[in-house]
């Protein structure tokens, strides 16, 4: 029972955590000097100098796995040293701030766009972003607390699409990675990978934005990469669905979501969840008793459309 009531959060944290171990890996290597075999992490070759040089240039350097599963960063990435992924935000801002574009970074967007505007939406922002983690860490605080309903500061969920424009604009002018500067996804995705630094005060920050102030306030509130996201699968395939027949208006599902606005149908009527801040995580469907949500694609389910 507790782990079909908790089956989408597991696979959400294995993916989370699988791609950062990924990342970490492809950034570790054996590096061999003198006959002996030194273990590297994070690229870091500091442990060799020797005076005003490095005795670990120029050896023999062997990355931990035999061929890379997932190379380079949440920006931009190759999977099987193939296939490209890259950040559409980035992608936007390297384009607006007059930066060169690769035909692995066109490739890569364009990936990105058919696989999550065709199918998964925006479910970027519950399976892969490492700050989603932190996010719900903040909300089952609340809940642990009894303050899941108090806030401190009102910011309207459109915000994140001024901080959008914002981020375009600043990259425009400027002719600088505006959002890739200051984003906390970065800083948490770059510390795991390449080492912790400064950028742990900035994910600290989500955190206690997320605690104290606003509920949800970084994700749902300010994030413009799920502005994004929200844009390019706003016509997904796949969406919850509700089924009022089954529904006993227990409103679970409204409490545990971190969109929950985008529930507005239930205990009303039946239909889709079709709107675009909908992270397709799967606690609505966890928690519901009443097997009156559930995973639909193009409003089709158990084969039969409803």
């Amino acid at each position: 029972m507790w782990l079909k009531k908790h089956r989408f959060l597991l696979l959400r944290r294995f993916t989370q955590i699988g791609i950062l171990i990924l990342f970490f890996v492809a950034n570790c290597s054996f590096v061999f000097i003198d006959g002996a075999k030194h273990f590297v992490t994070q690229g870091d070759l500091s442990a060799f100098e020797s005076g005003e040089r490095n005795l670990a240039i120029a050896h023999n350097k062997h990355d931990v796995l035999p061929f890379g599963i997932l190379e380079g960063n949440l920006s931009g990435s190759k999977i099987l040293e193939t296939i490209p992924m890259s950040d559409p935000l980035a992608f936007l801002q390297i384009f607006l701030a007059g930066g060169a574009i690769s035909m692995d970074l066109l490739l890569g967007v364009l990936v990105v766009i058919l696989v999550y505007g065709l199918f998964l939406g925006r479910g970027y922002c519950a399976f892969v972003c490492p700050i989603n983690m932190v996010s719900d860490l903040a909300n089952f605080l609340r809940r642990k607390l009894h303050i899941e309903n108090v806030r401190f500061l009102a910011i309207s969920r459109k915000a994140k699409f001024g901080v959008l424009f914002l981020s375009l604009l600043l990259s425009l002018v400027f002719g600088v990675l505006a959002w890739e500067s200051i984003s906390p996804i970065s800083m948490l995705h770059r510390g795991v990978v390449f080492g912790m630094g400064v950028g742990f005060f900035g994910v600290l920050g989500v955190f206690l934005f997320d605690l104290f102030v606003l509920k949800n306030g970084f994700c749902g509130h300010i994030c413009p990469l799920g502005a994004v996201y929200g844009l390019i699968g706003s016509k997904a395939m796949l969406s919850v669905r509700h089924n009022v027949q089954n529904c006993t208006k227990c409103m679970d599902c409204v409490r545990i979501c971190p969109e929950n606005q985008v529930l507005r149908m239930v205990g009303k009527y039946s239909a889709p969840v079709s709107d675009m801040a909908c992270i397709k995580c799967g606690r609505c469907i966890e928690v519901c008793n009443d097997n009156a949500l559930g995973f639909s694609i193009l409003d089709y389910q158990k084969g039969e459309k409803k």
